[in-house]
């Protein structure tokens, strides 16, 4: 993959035509049905309307609708899920997140959720601490990151974004179907209303893919996901917080790997990470044998698991494979987070990254939204994708190397004398506490592109009152 330019005037003005003759023709071209392309899809019970719909309340999609709804525009957010007690991957939020956050107005509210604020990345390898990033060394106003889960910071965006007229929250609602106008534009969404027991079309000017690393408007917009394959798997469950000591974000040994972190509210994030396709030989040896290979990195681990979990039942196997779609427009749709590019846990960098598409898309569909009637173009929306692609490809590519390295770790490095990894590991130490340029790829992830900012004016109340 390459990196693409941010669009130049020449684009900008093929959008604003491309966008003219989309508008002009859209009213038009639409069918009474809104038409999902499909003979034998059920008729709708009832439609709604609305100037954005939004599909997946994650991170990106919360964050995305409750700026849009600040902003004065009409969206729908749509979600499968019934509450936001559901099971998530992401937990991190780095320090270009938090700066966000607090453009957003929300840092106070967040920062009274449950969560850990780590100040100081940090491994134990071979039996020596090492210092990977000491976020007081960071060129930022905000030297921490957080780590929490998901559920609360959603509650909170929606709840933001519900004071606004425009917004509209629909939960237990899936998406099947994209609407197209007779041009071929999306133009909504067909869904179905679990809790009313309806078939629901919106009809709206964009469509926005938000729902993931398996998602469905990606899919039906006929858009592959770009996987890449990944070198291993991570295998996550929960502790108790305090059934460990997590001074340390994990652990290399001769054994293997594990990272842990503290989520706040008593819990505890752990990881073993495995080869890709061993899982299931590792299964095969029966859970006792998992805490053996456990218990090879840290002892006190195994012991948790044995009071705390019930078998494999309580873990968890990802799929941590990244991956970048080849596109992320159509006429009328846009995606972003990971329904436009899978990130793997690798530096934490799924939540940010959709936090920093949300940020950059809500700034440039305020705008386009303000002039007519039909299908934003994908010309219009593609300095979106052009603003953001060589961001992520760079995130991408760390995390590759990252997924390489520690492959090379999980084969070789119970062959390698735990002093020859000692001494190199203290001096990465050193040197990173020193060095910029050492910190360069971890700073990378920690602050995220730091171009990216809230369009505060954009707000209907850009005074806060």
């Amino acid at each position: 993959m390459t990196d693409t330019a941010v669009a130049d005037e020449s684009d900008a003005a093929d959008a604003a035509n491309a966008t003219h003759a989309a508008n002009a023709t859209h009213a038009a071209n639409t069918t009474d049905a809104g038409t999902a392309d499909r003979d034998d899809a059920p008729a709708p019970d009832r439609t709604e309307t609305t100037e954005v719909v939004v599909v997946g309340c994650g991170p990106g999609g919360a964050v995305l609708a409750s700026l849009l709804a600040r902003s004065g525009v009409d969206v729908t957010l749509v979600e499968r899920e019934a509450t936001f007690e559901r099971e998530y991957r992401g937990f991190g939020w780095n320090p270009g997140v938090v700066r966000l956050f607090d453009e957003m107005g929300v840092l106070d509210d967040v920062l009274d959720l449950a969560h850990e604020t780590v100040r100081d990345g940090s491994f134990v390898v071979a039996g020596e601490r090492v210092s990977v990033l000491d976020f007081d060394l960071l060129d930022t106003d905000y030297p921490y990151a957080l780590l929490m889960e998901q559920p609360a910071l959603l509650e909170l965006l929606v709840d933001r974004a519900s004071a606004y007229d425009g917004f509209v929250f629909r939960p237990s609602t899936t998406v099947t179907d994209l609407r197209r106008d007779a041009d071929g534009a999306v133009c909504g969404v067909v869904a179905r209303d679990r809790a009313a027991d309806e078939v629901v079309a919106v009809d709206a000017r964009v469509v926005v893919g938000a729902d993931g690393r398996y998602s469905t408007v990606r899919s039906t917009a006929d858009i592959d996901a770009g996987l890449f394959d990944s070198p291993i798997d991570l295998v996550w469950f929960t502790l108790p917080a305090g059934a460990v000591d997590a001074a340390t974000q994990g652990q290399f040994g001769p054994g293997g790997v594990l990272v842990h972190f503290g989520l706040g509210g008593g819990r505890l994030q752990v990881g073993y990470p495995v080869l890709d396709g061993t899982w299931p030989a590792v299964r095969a040896e029966g859970f006792d044998a998992f805490r053996e290979r456990v218990a090879a990195v840290d002892p006190a681990v195994a012991d948790a698991m044995a009071a705390h979990l019930d078998g494999f039942a309580d873990t968890t196997l990802l799929d941590v494979a990244p991956g970048v779609a080849p596109t992320w427009t159509r006429d009328g749709l846009v995606l972003l987070g990971d329904a436009a590019h899978v990130a793997s846990p690798i530096g934490a960098q799924g939540n940010p990254l959709a936090v920093e598409d949300a940020v950059v898309l809500h700034d440039l569909l305020a705008g386009a939204l303000a002039s007519g009637n039909g299908p934003l173009s994908a010309a219009t929306l593609r300095p979106f994708e052009r603003r953001r692609r060589p961001t992520v490809e760079r995130v991408i590519r760390l995390q590759r190397r990252g997924a390489r390295s520690l492959a090379a770790w999980l084969r070789y490095g119970r062959y390698v004398p735990p002093a020859l990894v000692r001494v190199p590991a203290a001096a990465f130490g050193r040197v990173a506490a020193r060095s910029r340029l050492a910190r360069r790829p971890v700073e990378a992830f920690a602050l995220g592109d730091r171009s990216v900012s809230v369009a505060r004016d954009r707000f209907v109340d850009a005074d806060g009152d």
